[in-house]
């Protein structure tokens, strides 16, 4: 149960206040535009991912399954952190109280940890659909799917609940500035007054767990497919597989890059700075290039947004008809 910690003068440590970008406070308005556009951008296509899928019967696949649980995971990632992101840069700095601030670093770690594994999931997809797609439907049936998702959601929840319930007991005293955007796992445990090191090395090989893990699924698998690509007789289709797996790597290259910056070295005070910056790539730059990449490019969803066009249109025409009777 997450609760606040008393001084030793008898006061408590009630709130946290979230410092944010100092250095760039005379950019204030122009920032908020720009990632408020990003965080409605990330919104938007991601949920026309989500309804696509649900309301096209062609996109019933395993791949768009995966594809709109992974952005239902992203929007309410996104969600978690951008709004308190947006009211620094429009109002400075921000307080948020000590049960929200720990609950927000419990559900942007768990929501994190479940976007990577279901990367890896959808890593794996792509593997058994290019290299093994005789055997694929049978493997990747309904209830496997399921399944595949509750492990994710479960494993995210497990690996983060322990180390950010732990912290949250240990003993705060003060200073209370937080120099981040939101509440991360890395400077609250440095404003920690109570032996920490425990608490972070468990944190660390969790975190080594969850992104090690998923990472070399991504690799297994996007190795393999590359072999498969290497093998195929058309130049053609050599060069459209490689441009579609070349940009899936960018997208895993950089939410991979950015959180083993932020995660997985020894000092987190050293570089908070960087930290800061590292943090947005995966709360803002990563989010809305995932749409464009994993299904906007995709034909499929081409044809599914040609194919919902003329339902809205027949729909718009209807009502209005509706109206003049």
């Amino acid at each position: 149960m997450l609760m606040t910690e008393v001084t030793r003068n008898g006061t408590a440590i009630q709130e946290f206040i979230l410092e944010g970008f100092p250095a760039a406070e005379h950019l204030g308005i122009l920032l908020f535009l720009v990632h408020l556009l990003a965080y409605l951008a990330s919104l938007v296509g991601n949920m026309l991912i989500i309804t696509m899928t649900c309301e096209d019967r062609h996109l019933h696949t395993p791949m768009y399954f995966f594809l709109s649980t992974f952005s239902l995971v992203e929007c309410c990632f996104i969600t978690t952190v951008i709004p308190q992101l947006l009211a620094i840069f429009l109002l400075g700095r921000q307080k948020i109280s000590f049960g929200a601030c720990f609950t927000q670093a419990f559900v942007s770690l768990f929501l994190g940890a479940t976007v990577f594994f279901l990367l890896a999931v959808l890593s794996l997809d792509r593997y058994l659909a290019i290299c093994k797609p005789l055997h694929y439907h049978t493997i990747m049936n309904p209830r496997m799917c399921v399944f595949l998702v509750t492990v994710c959601l479960v494993l995210g929840f497990l690996l983060m609940a322990i180390p950010v319930v732990m912290l949250s007991r240990s003993f705060y005293c003060g200073p209370n500035v937080i120099p981040h955007f939101f509440c991360d796992f890395g400077p609250l445990a440095n404003l920690s007054c109570s032996e920490t090191r425990s608490i972070k090395m468990l944190f660390f090989n969790f975190a080594l767990i969850v992104l090690f893990t998923s990472l070399l699924i991504a690799v297994f698998a996007y190795s393999n497919i590359v072999v498969t690509i290497v093998r195929l007789p058309s130049a053609r289709e050599r060069q459209r597989a490689f441009s579609t797996c070349s940009s899936h790597l960018i997208v895993l290259s950089l939410m991979f890059g950015s959180c083993i910056f932020i995660y997985i070295k020894p000092k987190q005070s050293s570089r908070l700075d960087t930290n800061r910056e590292a943090a947005l790539v995966n709360t803002v730059v990563t989010p809305l290039l995932n749409p464009v990449i994993y299904t906007l490019r995709n034909k499929q969803v081409h044809q599914a947004l040609k194919d919902a066009l003329p339902r809205v249109n027949f729909h718009r025409y209807h009502r209005k008809n509706m109206l003049c009777f």
